[in-house]
């Protein structure tokens, strides 16, 4: 299971941290990716974690960081100099097996937390 949580209403330039705690497997056997969805809008990948390797959305650069803490078994996305069109439904998921040219596929990715909703808005 992955559960994600940390969203919440902030103003623009401000910064949140969402968490992906994570059950049933290691977080770090698999690849773990943070996807987001607007009102109107298809998922986006924003960000992506697998072994040593990291990966992020143009539209995240230098103001998204993600990462891993395996004693915890969580997955971290800190996100900086937020955005109104940051706004999103906030979803982290798993993948067994995905290219990591194609992270930012939605249907590589089996297991889905229920989302957090983040609203950037003054």
């Amino acid at each position: 299971q992955l559960q994600a949580f940390g969203g919440g209403l902030v103003q623009p330039g401000g910064s949140l941290r969402l968490s992906c705690a994570v059950s049933g497997f290691a977080v770090d056997d698999y690849a773990i990716s943070w996807f987001r969805q607007a009102p109107g809008k298809e998922r986006e990948g924003v960000s992506y974690i697998n072994v040593g390797r990291k990966s992020y959305a143009d539209s995240v650069k230098g103001r998204f960081t993600i990462s891993r803490d395996n004693a915890k078994n969580t997955v971290y996305l800190q996100m900086n100099s937020l955005k109104p069109e940051d706004t999103a439904v906030y979803y982290c998921a798993r993948a067994p097996r995905v290219p990591f040219s194609l992270w930012r596929i939605p249907t590589y990715y089996t297991y889905w937390g229920q989302g957090t909703l983040v609203t950037v808005s003054s």
